[in-house]
């Protein structure tokens, strides 16, 4: 049976959203089942300027703020429009496109929360966007996205080309397990090319809290060739069951690379560093993969991924 794939991408008018449509027209696969919803929050004249408006001494400035209004709307409804058309031409049909002009209710991030609970697929962000936030990471909107929207994936755009080759970062948690599954059945079958990563740090990445200990030195820790050995075969084990995955859902054998590196300092900065050397355009990590934690944003790993790999588009499943 086909599942319909729908893509809540998020517009706010600027420039840089429209990388981000240009993004979804060059990397992803066009699908009959494909739907698309760009969707805006537009922040309307706030209700105590509208009761100004029986004043008659507010008359003035009442008239000025519904000018600007309709023309801020008539702004975005442009750039919405460019959006659509971007994505027409890279092939997909009008019919699976719609414009979601929505007027704000409880917030911006509240009423993006509640759309991502209609039956969406992925939510599709620029990396810096979102009106006047200077940075994801930073912007209040996208961290609320990002802590809250948890029970779907985010793809996070940045401005590396849209090259179809995807650094899939894997551990043992379920979490990377959705990752994989998601990336199989989102792009099997249309000839991505894919590399499996895994990093195994060393003992000295590996941290405790001596906080409360008073010694006066601290011997290294050194990890024995026999049990890095074991951890590379737990490893391999792992690609072989996310290798198998990948083909069934349409991956080609000869465009899936693996690849472990053992002794890392630091796991984030070698998944980036891999995606650097590779010329990859994506990171895809699990949300809870690469660090048991609570949430995503707890992680150091995670975390670090997407403020080391700024330039990359990371996919957090």
């Amino acid at each position: 049976m086909t599942i319909q794939k729908k893509f809540l991408i998020l517009v706010d008018g600027s420039e840089r959203t429209l990388q981000t449509v240009n993004y979804i027209k060059d990397f992803m696969p066009i699908d009959k089942d494909t739907r698309i919803v760009l969707f805006h929050v537009f922040n309307s004249i706030p209700e105590e300027y509208r009761e100004l408006a029986q004043e008659p001494t507010c008359i003035n400035i009442t008239d000025q703020l519904k000018n600007r209004e309709t023309q801020e709307k008539g702004k975005i409804r442009t750039c919405l429009e460019q959006a659509k058309n971007i994505l027409i031409s890279g092939g997909f049909s009008e019919q699976s496109i719609e414009i979601k002009l929505h007027h704000l209710e409880k917030g911006v991030a509240r009423d993006i929360i509640d759309e991502a609970g209609k039956g969406y697929t992925a939510v599709i962000l620029r990396r810096r966007g979102l009106g006047a936030v200077q940075n994801i990471i930073l912007g209040s909107v996208a961290v609320k996205l990002l802590q809250a929207l948890t029970f779907i994936p985010i793809l996070i755009v940045g401005q590396a080309p849209a090259v179809k080759k995807i650094l899939l970062a894997v551990d043992a948690s379920s979490a990377s397990t959705k990752a994989v599954e998601f990336v199989a059945s989102l792009l099997g079958g249309h000839g991505y090319e894919i590399c499996i990563f895994h990093a195994i740090p060393g003992l000295g990445a590996i941290h405790f809290d001596l906080s409360e200990v008073c010694t006066p030195e601290i011997p290294e820790l050194n990890m024995s060739d026999t049990c890095l050995e074991t951890f590379k075969l737990k490893v391999a084990r792992l690609f072989q069951d996310v290798k198998s995955r990948l083909i069934t859902s349409g991956f080609e054998s000869g465009k899936i690379s693996e690849k472990i590196i053992s002794g890392v300092s630091s796991r984030s900065e070698a998944i980036v560093k891999e995606a650097e050397d590779g010329g990859f355009g994506t990171i895809v990590v699990g949300r809870r993969g690469l660090s048991k934690v609570e949430a995503f944003f707890m992680g150091r790993v995670g975390h670090e991924v997407v403020y080391g790999g700024k330039k990359f588009t990371v996919w957090v499943v």
